[in-house]
């Protein structure tokens, strides 16, 4: 263990410290106002959601403010958005674990719960806006009585393989990694019928040594197969417009582009939680100014290929000697929706500066809004990419413009208020913090004490 790992442990001195704190947070911590005042937000904002999707199973896809040629817009700007942001647990969770970056431990719980809530969110997007939704099974190659099956050669479907496949494993690896801890609520329950649920799910894990040699070697093999889809999820997503030959959007540059800004908007959104379920759960010995300035420089970092995949979009347009792709650059900048091209600028480009000074990655405060105005800057982004490019094709008579109605945003702000119901029901009734793998680095400081 590095040097720099002892901070991270700064006030933990032991197995049953570790416990008693991370499972005492779900298991004795009564219930606070906050919490209640932020399910009741959060509830709000999933009744809004409900009653935008019953509106518009009832009515159709007329409601929201797509056009000819604008098909595209809420939906999947919100789809590409949620699916981004969920990038940043599997990241933190498989592709740190195999590089042994130990500061991961006390992020990577509550990161993983972030990737699955998100990836719900994402896939109720294209799903809506399929507008007969209840035939969303025809996207999968199942062998029917009219011998037709999907066209594989569409990145619609691809999504559907690589999406399903992500949550998929995100799923079970956060559920395995659960499974020790599991089995330390259900001993230290009080109640018998609490002891039994977490019992239950905790699969008869006793913690002998069969069952960590077989953990460890399952934990390692599906870290290793979740890495290369943080790389392959977003890069099938870009190919959604790559592929075609719009405006904007034919360009080699997507996959790497959007893979750094799906993990660059992900670690924005591990900050905007992380920092006030610090504050709150009272973690400030677990998650360290050492893991909000690691997650700082990493959004430096995946914040400058952003804005370097920018320059190169603004280049490639002029050194095309394309006119349709230099109208598109001009018409981003100075258009109709100029005014969310330069609120992409300043927030994703602008902002981060400020995180080459180490003043501003150890400011909490700082970071939390700076955690906000990327999560705006790269939903703008979307939106740019998404709308701007399909409002203007390379037919000026099929122009028309793109104006979000009240179920458009409805259904944008109730799958917010769906994600953090479900974070908050998950940070009450699950530890947030992996309570196996801080007990190791306890043990392994020990072993470096003495």
């Amino acid at each position: 263990m590095s040097q720099g790992e002892a901070p991270v442990l700064a006030g933990v001195h032991s197995y049953s410290s570790v416990s008693d704190k991370i499972a005492g947070l779900v298991l004795r911590r009564p219930v606070k106002r906050l919490w209640l005042v932020g399910i009741l937000i959060s509830f709000v904002g999933f009744i809004l959601f409900s009653v935008a999707v019953g509106y518009l199973f009832a009515r159709g896809v007329g409601v929201w403010g797509v056009n000819v040629p604008v098909a595209w817009a809420f939906a999947i700007t919100n789809f590409v958005w949620w699916i981004g942001i969920g990038h940043a647990g599997t990241f933190i969770s498989a592709f740190l674990l195999l590089m042994r970056q130990e500061w991961r431990t006390s992020i990577n719980r509550f990161a993983e719960a972030m990737t699955l809530f998100a990836v719900a969110c994402a896939g109720t997007m294209p799903l809506l806006h399929l507008g007969r939704p209840w035939f969303f099974y025809w996207l999968l190659p199942y062998p029917d009585t009219m011998g037709v099956w999907p066209q594989f050669r569409s990145p619609l479907i691809w999504d559907v393989f690589a999406v399903g496949t992500y949550g998929t494993i995100s799923l079970i690896f956060w559920y395995l990694g659960l499974l020790p801890d599991l089995a330390t609520l259900r001993d230290q329950a009080q109640r018998p019928w609490v002891a039994r649920i977490y019992g239950a799910m905790a699969l008869g894990w006793r913690g002998s040594a069969r069952h960590w040699a077989r953990y460890e070697k399952a934990y390692l093999l599906l870290s290793g197969i979740a890495t290369p889809l943080v790389i392959s999820v977003h890069s099938v997503v870009s190919l959604d417009f790559t592929a075609t030959i719009v405006p904007g959007w034919h360009s080699t540059i997507f996959p790497p582009y959007f893979v750094a800004g799906a993990i660059f908007s992900g670690f924005a959104m591990v900050l905007t939680l992380a920092i006030p379920m610090r504050k709150y759960f009272a973690l400030e010995e677990f998650i360290t100014m050492r893991h909000l300035e690691n997650c700082a420089k990493l959004l430096l970092v995946t914040g400058m290929i952003v804005t370097y995949s920018y320059v190169i979009e603004i280049f490639m347009s002029w050194y095309s000697a394309d006119p349709f792709e230099k109208y598109e650059t001009i018409n981003r900048a100075l258009g109709e929706y100029a005014i969310d091209f330069w609120i992409l600028i300043l927030c994703n480009v602008v902002s981060i500066q400020l995180l080459w000074f180490k003043a501003i990655r150890t400011n909490v405060t700082a970071l939390f809004i700076l955690s906000l105005v990327i999560n705006v800057g790269m939903w703008a982004e979307r939106f740019v990419i998404i709308v701007v490019s399909l409002a203007r094709d390379y037919l000026p008579s099929s122009w028309r413009s793109f104006h979000p109605t009240q179920w458009d945003i409805s259904i944008y702000v109730g799958s917010l208020g769906l994600f953090f119901l479900l974070f908050l029901l998950f940070a009450r009734v699950l530890p947030v913090i992996s309570i196996s793998e801080t007990r190791k680095l306890v043990h392994d400081l020990g072993k470096e004490t003495h």
